[in-house]
């Protein structure tokens, strides 16, 4: 193969190329990829590619759909996290379908139909996990699921794409994904017939940006969630911390009952820079039933405009009494924040006069008694309770979670001080 030969060889043999072998060796996937990004050689159903941020997943999905165009098979599914990330990253992303396939062949992608079609006829539908409905009743030959171990209804996203995967004669699911123990990633790894490739970020370190090595790998380096991040280990939890995620699991749901109360929490970032935390934003209720429901998780690393958007539109979504905010690092800048973006949400002050540990294990408590549910999976921010250590710095997510579940379940109803609006 012209990729094996010593590099004085290779570029000996492509100097005589024509423009059209040139062009075409271009997009000759198995001349550039790693051994690892490619097709498995032996049979296989499901191929899970567990690697770390950066190793090129997203590239060996968009390649092994090209792939599969190309062989002839017509109806292909498309499952991501997001209708967003399904188009920006498997789509539309610079190692998505539509950059990785060549001129000749480059499929028509109409978005308002969830759809991308090629020369030959084959067609590619997109799909999102926060919709598994969709799944129901389409069938297909192959599919690509991207990112499944953050999707917010995995198990229900898994079953519909799978009772749909029915035609042809050698139906396939090709999964890329960043490892996360969920219950569903680790029941399908057990399937007959599932070949499971990992890999690291180190191995593609050549084609990423110094800074994301700079600011990911160095900082990350050592740490468990870079042992999850970069070198795609499945972890266990940590035992020292105070939330397990069987406990989480045995709780989940995927509706909540009559609401009587809503909070939108806010933990906010202290500075808007390349190492800054995230702005936390929790939406959590108070159900009829006396049980905490976890409604989402809004947080994001960006401008106070753009959290302070998030906010709103949560409150806004779920229907939600107030917007909490902790002040102590802010001031009065969350408030604010608010205020510039709709003056009429009623906010309420907190204030962190206890420690984080004092703040959270009352919390964690409400989870071990069975009372707090969360209505679908949120990846990042059960991540960051399981592997946070009382006396380690808490993470943003987390602390508003804290912060709501502790203004619905644990703190007494009290006037109304220090909020306006309405």
């Amino acid at each position: 193969m012209l990729a094996l030969l010593p590099e004085s060889e290779r570029e000996s043999v492509i100097s005589e190329y024509s423009d059209e072998q040139l062009q075409s060796l271009l997009y000759d996937w198995e001349f550039w990829a790693r051994p690892k990004q490619l097709e498995p050689t032996v049979a296989w159903y499901i191929w899970i590619l567990l690697a770390g941020r950066g190793f090129g997943k997203t590239r060996v999905g968009a390649e092994q759909v090209r792939k599969w165009v190309e062989q002839g098979y017509k109806r292909i599914a498309l499952v991501g996290q997001t209708p967003a990330e399904v188009r920006d990253t498997m789509v539309e992303g610079e190692s998505g379908i539509l950059e990785i396939n060549p001129p000749w062949n480059r499929p028509e992608y109409e978005p308002s139909k969830r759809r991308l079609t090629w020369p030959n006829g084959a067609i590619a539908t997109a799909y999102s996990a926060v919709n598994p409905d969709l799944l129901r009743g389409p069938q297909h030959e192959k599919a690509w699921v991207d990112e499944l171990a953050k999707f917010k209804y995995p198990q229900e996203t898994w079953d519909n794409l799978m009772f749909g995967l029915r035609l042809g004669d050698n139906p396939q699911t090709v999964i890329t994904t960043t490892p996360k123990p969920i219950k569903t990633l680790k029941e399908i790894m057990q399937y007959n017939k599932v070949y499971i490739t990992r890999g690291h970020t180190h191995e593609n370190k050549a084609n990423l940006a110094q800074a994301f090595i700079d600011t990911i790998l160095d900082k990350y380096e050592g740490t468990r969630i870079g042992r999850q991040e970069i070198y795609a280990e499945l972890l266990e939890d940590n035992p020292d911390a105070l939330w397990q995620r069987d406990n989480i699991e045995g709780l989940r749901v995927t509706k909540h009952p009559e609401l009587k109360r809503v909070i939108i929490a806010i933990d906010p970032q202290a500075t808007n820079e390349e190492t800054s935390a995230e702005t936390g934003i929790v939406a959590a209720g108070l159900g009829a039933d006396g049980q905490g429901y976890i409604l989402d998780d809004l947080s994001i690393k960006a401008t106070p405009d753009m959290w302070g958007r998030s906010a709103v539109t949560g409150y806004y979504k779920f229907s939600a009494d107030r917007v909490i905010g902790e002040v102590n690092n802010g001031g009065d800048m969350v408030e604010y924040t608010i205020r510039t973006v709709d003056p009429n949400v009623p906010f309420k002050k907190v204030h962190a006069s206890r420690g984080k540990q004092i703040r959270a294990e009352p919390v964690s408590a409400l989870y071990e008694q069975g009372k707090v549910h969360h209505v679908g999976t949120f990846p990042e921010l059960e991540d960051q309770m399981c592997e946070w250590v009382p006396g380690d710095t808490s993470p943003d997510r987390l602390d508003a979670l804290v912060w709501a579940l502790t203004e619905l379940m644990l703190e007494k109803e009290k006037p109304k001080a220090g909020t306006w609006g309405r």
